[in-house]
């Protein structure tokens, strides 16, 4: 027994379906793509669980010329309102 029950019977005869529907030249070319499908999603999967594990940092973003020269030309971080963003957002 081998692949969850099937015998090497089986799958013997499974490969040689896969050769008469595809042909001896497809095979190689269906295998490699699979593979490289299955690597991608892997790396995917590490990306993610790195996210996940490292400790998220603020991003600075560079303020645009007219705010540089308000502020004083220092990055602020995301999400943070400016003096007229508070100003706008009181009067509405």
């Amino acid at each position: 027994m081998g692949f969850s029950g099937l015998g090497m019977w089986e799958i013997i005869l499974i490969f040689l379906v896969f050769l008469l529907l595809f042909g001896a030249k497809r095979l190689p070319e269906i295998g490699s793509s699979l593979g490289k499908g299955i690597r991608e999603f892997k790396s995917s999967v590490r990306d993610i669980e790195r996210e996940l594990k490292t400790p998220q940092q603020p991003k600075m973003v560079a303020p645009s010329p007219a705010e540089s020269s308000e502020e004083g030309g220092e990055p602020r971080k995301l999400g943070s309102r400016t003096e007229a963003g508070a100003e706008a957002g009181t009067t509405a």
